[in-house]
């Protein structure tokens, strides 16, 4: 009797090991399209993503690149002030987005040419993506605009 009681429970913890395991199996592959990795305009020249891999590029819009085609395609470059990535987007773009200003886009690169399906600007005159300062940061281009002026 107490042989069983000792199966049945180690049955039981089997079966909702397997349960966990199962779970977190099915919530990982349901999620695999969802998570989109952010790159800088470097990142991506230095490591090419492949076409089928969907991922973010953030920078600033460069100045003078914005060129709007042919119903609503838009191209134009984003930088880190290190290196620049051609963009291509096909829809309606934000209120916000202007040139010289912060974006995060998502999409695939195909060529040379990244080709977003979603594109995000800056909220207000001082807000730009945690991802798109890092970057900047990293690259040594950043400027906080809430700074004080350095004075001498």
């Amino acid at each position: 009797m107490r042989n069983l009681k000792k199966n049945r429970r180690i049955q039981i913890i089997l079966l909702a090991v397997v349960a966990l395991i199962t779970a977190t199996a099915l919530i990982g592959y349901g999620l695999r399209d969802g998570i989109n990795f952010f790159r800088s305009p470097t990142q991506v020249l230095a490591d090419h993503p492949g076409e089928a891999e969907t991922f973010r590029i953030g920078g600033l819009v460069e100045e003078g690149s914005l060129v709007r085609g042919e119903g609503a395609t838009v191209t134009f470059r984003v930088t880190d002030g290190n290196a620049t990535v051609p963009v291509s987007f096909t829809g309606i773009l934000p209120d916000l987005f202007a040139e010289g200003q912060g974006m995060i886009g998502t999409g695939r690169m195909q060529g040379g040419l990244f080709v977003a399906t979603e594109i995000l600007a800056k909220h207000d005159e001082d807000y730009m993506p945690k991802e798109v300062i890092d970057a900047l940061k990293e690259q040594g281009t950043y400027v906080d605009p809430n700074a004080a002026p350095a004075s001498n």
